[in-house]
């Protein structure tokens, strides 16, 4: 794959599950607690990477649903994304994630906002990543 880098950044973490995550400004900076559902100790406070990367993916699906709303003239009144993340064991072995994305679009009628939803799944850098790896299920609610 040829990529043009636009951005990076990093992140450092320690202690796993029950540590700690810092980017490298400062500005994300959280403890990590394995919730209570899982077997950890469910510390108040903290966050789990599914919630970082449920938080990431919402906010990088709607920037891509904006940037397609722009190429197909389709500029919605309002778009808001939720993100699910769920983790479990997976049947062969290990863990895996499975993702439940649902944009609530204003002010287009349904099959725009479907057309404009599903333009942005394929261009949105997180559904890229995950594609053919981790289930996604995308919902589009019309508002």
């Amino acid at each position: 794959m040829s990529l043009t880098v636009l951005h990076t950044t990093s992140a450092t973490a320690s202690g796993g599950r029950n540590g700690q995550t810092r980017s490298v400004d400062g500005v994300v900076d959280v403890a990590l607690s394995v919730p209570k559902s899982m077997g950890g100790p469910g510390k108040p406070g903290t966050t789990t990477p599914e919630d970082l990367f449920a938080a990431g993916y919402a906010a990088c699906f709607g920037s891509a649903a904006e940037f397609m709303g722009r190429q197909l003239k389709l500029i919605p009144a309002s778009l808001s994304v939720h993100c699910e993340v769920g983790i479990g064991a997976l049947a062969a072995g290990g863990f895996g994630l499975v993702v439940k994305l649902t944009a609530t679009v204003g002010g287009l009628p349904a099959d725009e906002a479907e057309r404009l939803i599903a333009a942005a799944h394929a261009v949105c850098p997180y559904s890229n990543a995950i594609r053919g790896n981790v289930p996604v299920d995308v919902v589009v609610q019309v508002a």
